[in-house]
């Protein structure tokens, strides 16, 4: 027989046995099929969002030639792509620059449109909100790839302005809705929803060019009251004459007279380098990351092609031992040993192939469904949809190959029965090997020294590969402990007894299940524990400006103290606020500062000062601050560098004023209810103290025997004519020294305030005081609907009135930790369904056996579902520790690094924390096991018709 004679053979017999064995090759064809669609899919969006140079060029000047801007800096020299340049000498002249008329530097006969934004303040559906208005004539179809019209009608004339989707949701506004701008007080119809293709999450109005600016600069002309509008430096989309676009000459000559230009005909033909001034001076920027990059897709890769075999290899020996006879009688009729792997390896190569296909095709097909659900996520439309042959071909022959590795060992084994053993159907005698537990120890103790190592040393490479040693290493020790399983079934009820027995006796099926399990939970696990530690580090390094769980409404200028009534009124009416505010006042010494008084004639600020004095010496000066403070961070661990950081002496080095209208001293004038809504302060000799008239320090270092020095200039600005006459002459200074209750340490860290004075105490001593706004307590952060309902009230109440609501460190979003830990639970979810499936399908006849001495028929599904459950907690506990070990290592190369800056710097943080995702711990560690015995236990077939056992 010919080799190819045999393999048509063997081909002819896998498709026959996986038709046969319909849900058996159904299993193998979708653990197939999944990866290869996943890859498919996650390949096409890659390539179709990393949009290609004409089309970046697209998102930025739409269907324009080229993009002229002027830098302000004269005659310039640049590179073809705009990205660098430089005055013509490398010298900015001094002196103002006066914009450039840029119509003169355009192109003869050239065609042009101006895009130019202003931040503006709009009436919305609840209320008020800021929003950028975009000056563009969007209908040109010169704009078409800049912005695109979603539905309605483009803007016509100097009354109308079109939207952008997230702007109109978060005011509540739709098309036909008008829109008031509020510095002009003119009013604006939407006529309809555009794009911007390459931003699709920016909150945006557009509007004709000479809508918004030019009467906004008008009222201010008129109006001293209205400020004029803040506009960044206009951009000009420029078409070349009869289509000839903009060239390298074209846009030297723009040069010369001070424009700077992208232009596309330029960026995608670029010019000689011996015809580009600046090329001389400029050093291209390359990176150096592919091999890093060519490493990460190759490990991908071989993890995905590993967890396939894995999930797939048990059911292809079933699936050999199911078809034993059949392949007996290929021995008796003159086959060998490769003529029995070719059967095997065949049915591989045919699922993979059938597994390929259809993971390629449906990978496509979902692409192409849930793009405008990808481009959303993204944020940006892609330029198109790309289609790489090539490595849609390679997708394709790794997930063959897949599957022939998937049946190699199932293959070898199978062709070392004897033809006796395969007619009758006994299994023999098999003996674990106790080589492969003692390597997998060796090199698991091995992989995490290494790992460990080469993250206190600060090299990735040991962290990878130490990693990788360990995860194998435990993989190798899989087979002993789903041995010792066994063991543990003493003294429990039949079920779980008999799962744990059927487990450990069948370690072919049971341990590569548990692998897969593993390697799935211990990459999620890896990365979450990584997310959850850099989170808690920006947790600390966050200065947040309100304390937990509060809002702020201050006004800093005394003259609109009238309108805080009405302000609180629009709060506590728009916002769901709790309990009683607190309200607050501020001191000053001399004229108001905080209400902006011209300097005074011949330059000097007329404004006062009020200085809480900060004692010298220990406990009260930083450490970090003094002399020999470099040598004093190279003897602190992280942690004691971390508990001096939050010690009183240093905190304030770093906390804000925050939300409240102080200076840096951060004094704020209030009573009992301030320190227990804002501070937290829940302490009555605290609170007795404030009424009595004892000021509330809560930072200790500023005090010194229970007293703190506070220094004021009383000086007066020429405007301030009241007091002026009052106090004429040169500044007055005062000293005082105040007993004050002196809060605990902790509470030095509370956002805006360091010291809380009573009303009486500060007019005793001379300063000034008004009444500046009042601390709410909030369950939530409130919604843009109830920002926009306060906004509207203040601004109709006059004005200046600041409302702070809570704020978080950061972007939380937790999307990715999600995603991953969803996917760590289908594999699991997938790999304990798998192994229930085929013990069911191997065990059959042991089944039969236990109907027919009467077990009741919840045995089977209780059965089941242990079965399920077994592997799915044994794979998450081990691929728990298998995470931890890489998560571990590079936590500890972040903190080397932190330490090394902290020791450069002393003030410079080095808390890198390592943190445990206990719920995504928890959620793999009990709630997808239970789930998954759970659904095991629904699905199977509790009664079974009973048959002669052979055998």
């Amino acid at each position: 027989m010919s080799l190819f004679t045999g393999w048509r053979a063997a081909l002819r017999m896998a498709r026959r046995d996986a038709l046969r064995a319909k849900g058996r090759s159904a299993l193998v064809v979708a653990m197939i099929a999944l990866p290869v669609l996943g890859v498919t899919a996650a390949d096409i969006t890659t390539r179709s969002v990393a949009s290609s140079e004409s089309e970046q060029l697209t998102a930025r000047m739409g269907a324009a030639d080229a993009l002229f801007t002027d830098p302000e800096i004269g005659p310039l020299e640049q590179m073809p792509d705009g990205n660098m340049y430089d005055a013509v000498g490398g010298t900015v002249p001094e002196g103002e620059i006066p914009p450039i008329d840029m119509r003169a530097a355009l192109p003869e006969g050239a065609r042009a449109l101006t895009l130019q934004s202003v931040p503006a303040s709009v009436t919305t559906k609840y209320g008020l909100t800021g929003t950028d208005i975009t000056e563009f004539r969007v209908s040109d179809p010169m704009a078409r790839g800049r912005v695109e019209l979603v539905r309605g009608a483009f803007p016509h004339g100097t009354d109308e302005m079109v939207a952008t989707e997230p702007f109109l949701t978060s005011s509540g506004l739709r098309i036909g809705s008008r829109t008031t701008v509020r510095s002009i007080g003119r009013t604006y119809t939407i006529t309809g929803i555009v794009e911007d293709p390459s931003d699709l999450k920016a909150k945006q109005l557009y509007a004709d060019p000479g809508a918004v600016i030019a009467p906004w600069r008008k009222a201010a002309e008129r109006d001293p009251d209205v400020l004029p509008p803040n506009t960044g430096t206009p951009q000009w989309l420029v078409t070349g004459a009869d289509g000839s676009g903009v060239d390298w000459n074209d846009v030297l000559a723009a040069n010369r007279k001070g424009a700077l230009v992208v232009s596309r005909q330029v960026v995608l033909d670029p010019p000689p380098d011996s015809a580009i001034p600046l090329a001389h001076s400029y050093t291209p920027y390359t990176e150096g990351t592919s091999a890093e990059e060519g490493a990460a897709v190759v490990t991908v890769v071989a993890m995905a092609v590993l967890e396939i075999v894995l999930l797939a290899g048990p059911a292809f020996a079933v699936g050999a031992r199911r078809s034993r006879r059949q392949l007996g009688l290929i021995g008796t009729c003159g086959g060998d040993r490769h003529h029995i792997r070719a059967v095997v390896l065949a049915g591989g190569l045919v699922l993979g192939a059938v597994g390929t296909v259809t993971g390629v095709a449906a990978g496509l097909l979902l692409t192409v469904v849930f793009r405008p659900m990808i481009e959303g996520w993204a944020g940006q439309r892609f330029g198109s949809l790309v289609l790489n042959p090539g490595e849609l071909l390679a997708i394709a022959l790794i997930g063959l190959v897949t599957g022939v590795l998937a049946a190699l060992a199932p293959a070898i084994v199978a062709s070392r029965q004897s033809v006796l053993e395969s007619l009758t159907g006994r299994r023999g005698v098999r003996r674990s090997s106790r080589v492969l537990p003692t390597v997998g120890a060796s090199l698991l103790a091995l992989g995490a020294a290494v790992a460990v190592y080469g993250g206190t040393s600060g090299d990735t490479r040991l962290v990878a590969g130490g990693s990788v040693v360990a995860e194998l290493g435990l993989l190798g020790c899989i087979p002993v402990i789903v041995g010792l399983l066994g063991r543990l079934g003493r003294g429990l009820p039949l079920s779980p007894r008999m799962a744990l027995r059927d487990a450990a006796r069948n370690r072919g099926r049971t341990a590569p299940a548990v692998a897969a399990v593993m390697a799935a939970v211990a990459g999620t696990v890896a990365v979450a524990t990584y997310m959850a530690s850099t989170m808690a580090e920006s947790d600390y390094r966050y200065t947040p400006s309100l304390t937990e769980g509060t809002m702020v409404l201050s006004s800093s200028d005394e003259r609109l103290t009238a309108q805080l009534p009405l302000a609180r009124a629009a709060v506590e009416g728009n916002m769901a606020v709790t309990g009683r505010p607190a309200g607050f006042a501020r001191a000053w010494a001399g004229s108001d500062c905080n209400i902006y008084y011209e300097d005074e004639p011949g330059g000097e600020p007329g404004c006062g000062s009020l200085t809480l004095v900060k004692p010298t010496g220990e406990g009260h000066t930083c450490p970090l601050r003094a002399k020999g403070a470099k040598e004093l961070a190279a003897r602190l661990s992280s942690e004691e560098h971390r508990t001096l950081m939050r010690s009183p002496a240093c905190v304030d080095e770093y906390i804000s004023t925050g939300a409240f209208p102080t200076d840096e001293n951060n004094i704020v004038v209030g009573g009992p209810d301030l320190l227990r809504l804002y501070v937290k302060l829940d302490d009555p000799a605290a609170a007795a103290a404030l009424e009595a008239g004892t000021p509330v320090l809560l930072n200790q270092a500023y005090a010194k025997n229970g007293e703190v020095t506070l220094k004021a200039v009383h000086a007066y600005n020429a405007k301030d004519t009241a007091n002026r006459k009052l106090h004429p002459g040169p500044a007055r200074k005062t000293t005082n020294r105040l007993k004050v209750y002196v809060a605990d340490a902790r509470y030095a860290t509370t956002p805006g305030i360091r010291m809380i004075m009573p009303r009486k105490t500060a007019e005793r001593i001379g300063l000034r005081t008004a009444e500046a706004g009042s601390v709410y307590a909030v369950p939530h952060r409130p919604s843009d609907a109830e920002e926009q309902r306060v906004s509207a009230a203040i601004e109709e109440a006059g004005g200046g009135i600041w409302l702070q609501t809570p704020s978080r460190p950061g972007d939380r979003d937790d999307i990715m930790l999600l995603v991953l830990t969803l996917f760590a639970g289908v594999v699991t979810l997938g790999a304990a369904a798998i192994t229930t499936g085929l013990a069911k399908a191997d065990a059959e006849a042991d089944l039969t056996t236990l109907s027919a001495v009467g077990a009741p028929p919840r045995v089977r599904r209780a059965l089941s579902g242990f079965q399920c459950m077994i592997v799915a907690l044994t794979g998450v506990l081990l691929g728990t520790v298998a995470g931890l070990v890489p998560a571990v290592a590079v936590r500890l190369t972040d903190l080397g690094k932190a330490m090394e800056a902290m020791r450069a710097n002393p003030m410079e943080s080095a808390y890198t924390p390592i943190v445990l995702p206990w719920t995504a711990i928890g959620v793999l560690a009990v709630a997808v096991p239970l789930l998954a015995g759970l659904l095991a236990a629904v699905f199977t077939r509790s009664r079974l018709t009973l048959a002669r056992r052979a055998g």
